[in-house]
């Protein structure tokens, strides 16, 4: 069960230990890493979580899969929660992690979402235009497709949804003849 708070203080711990060592940014590519890794995982997740795999037996496999591929300081911090029977809420760590990191640096994550992929010319001038118009300063822009939009684009930043797609207007459209605004009501 995924504990936000437990995460986030976790999170911060690892953050400000990260800092006091001059280690931010190689702890941030880490998280990102162990992220990456629960994203395409759902077997490493299920491991993590299981109340059946004892935690010497998590600790193998946890070493097994970052243990080249991270550094000290984040091999050590995964072992420790390990240790303390935490490791069920280690992809949630991770992401308060890089949350915490984009707000200490000021990164915005912006999500777009489109009918068709888009080339790369087109998203370098929708993040300039994002900039514009929200003063901000560094952006990661991420793009998804979804075929369900016929057309046009959902942007979503900072708990802000913009939809500006087709899928949105024909239900829109839907919802009007469904309720007859148009039809002198007797």
């Amino acid at each position: 069960m995924p504990n936000a708070r437990l995460a986030g203080r976790y999170a911060k711990s690892l953050l400000d230990l990260a800092i006091e060592q001059n280690q931010l940014d190689a702890v941030h590519a880490d998280m990102k890493y162990f992220q990456a890794v629960c994203t395409q995982s759902h077997d490493f997740v299920n491991v993590l979580r299981s109340p059946i795999i004892k935690a010497d037996q998590k600790n193998a496999i946890v070493l097994a899969v970052i243990k080249d591929a991270v550094s000290a300081l984040s091999l050590s911090f995964v072992v420790l929660l390990v240790k303390k029977s935490r490791e069920s809420a280690l992809p949630e760590i991770a992401t308060a992690f890089i949350e915490q990191y984009n707000a200490l640096k000021g990164i915005h994550q912006v999500s777009l979402t489109t009918a068709v992929a888009i080339s790369d010319t087109l998203k370098q001038a929708i993040e300039a235009k994002i900039k514009a118009e929200t003063q901000f300063t560094t952006i990661e822009l991420t793009t998804h497709t979804d075929e369900d939009l016929i057309g046009g684009f959902v942007l979503s930043f900072d708990n802000n949804l913009v939809d500006a797609s087709i899928k949105r207007d024909l239900l829109d459209i839907k919802k009007q003849f469904l309720s007859n605004e148009f039809v002198a009501k007797l």
